[in-house]
């Protein structure tokens, strides 16, 4: 198929771009625009429940993260943001449907408290979990937050309790069980088979890799074929679906973009 010249960057403040995104049905969110000139979205309804993101340094995981979380936001999604690193993510701060924790103690009993809050869903009739707000797991620098849990645990578990972090073990129950309670993680990171219990295309529908090694690529994407060379632009990267990898330029939303578009919608369509 023939590409497509695409912009350095698809900014959210451009209308045209603006509109299409809002004219998204609920539960679809954007991710980019591909070279062969095809919007990318991913549906949480259909075949991706769950969405990786992976890139190498400057690869936009942060961006990308806040662009679809906020989509979700904006068609009346609630939220849970795990930000490690404590200011990746500030626009979350005191917004009413997110909850953003970034100390390890906090991320932890959040976790906890969500694998109570899917377990709750998972019992509710079908119209009653249709009319509750879908939820968004967002966890930014996964990697580096697991490992802290698992050492957080390990300095205060007990003898008769699990080996296992509680709050690790419901991050991968709401991977499993997420669908089916419209719980969806959003995760940045490279998980293993050590930590979550499967294969990352077995648990994401959805991948977002910019910038990763021949390794990573093979690790988390081996049915999308061989590497593809690694793109420089900001915002440049492959979105895998369906065993197929498709080069896009993702969304570019600021911090005061999306906090004014969830505030004030009416002031960010001027």
């Amino acid at each position: 198929m023939k590409k497509t010249a695409l912009p350095t960057m698809l900014s959210f403040a451009a209308a045209d771009l603006r509109e299409q995104i809002e004219a998204m049905p609920e539960g679809t969110a954007l991710i980019g625009i591909s070279t062969d000139g095809r919007a990318i979205a991913v549906d949480l309804d259909a075949d991706c429940p769950h969405v990786l993101v992976c890139t190498g340094a400057g690869g936009g995981s942060t961006t990308v993260l806040r662009s679809l979380t906020a989509q979700f936001l904006h068609q009346g999604a609630h939220a849970l943001l795990l930000d490690s690193k404590r200011i990746s993510h500030l626009w979350a701060r005191g917004l009413p449907t997110v909850t953003h924790r970034g100390n390890v103690a906090g991320i932890h009993d959040a976790l906890v408290d969500l694998g109570e809050e899917l377990a709750r869903r998972l019992d509710l009739a079908e119209t009653d979990l249709d009319a509750t707000p879908r939820l968004i797991v967002s966890v930014d620098s996964a990697n580096g937050t697991l490992h802290h849990l698992t050492r957080y645990w390990e300095k205060f578990r007990g003898t008769d309790d699990p080996r296992t972090s509680p709050a690790a073990a419901a991050l991968e129950a709401a991977l499993w069980a997420g669908r089916a309670a419209r719980v969806h993680v959003l995760l940045d990171g490279t998980p293993t088979i050590s930590v979550l219990g499967a294969a990352p295309h077995e648990l994401f529908g959805t991948l977002i890799l910019a910038r990763v090694s021949a390794t990573t690529w093979q690790h988390l994407a081996p049915p999308a074929g061989p590497t593809p060379k690694p793109n420089r632009l900001t915002g440049r990267g492959h979105v895998i679906q369906h065993g197929e990898a498709y080069e896009t330029q993702a969304i570019w939303m600021t911090d005061a973009d999306v906090v004014t578009w969830l505030t004030d919608p009416d002031d960010a369509a001027r």
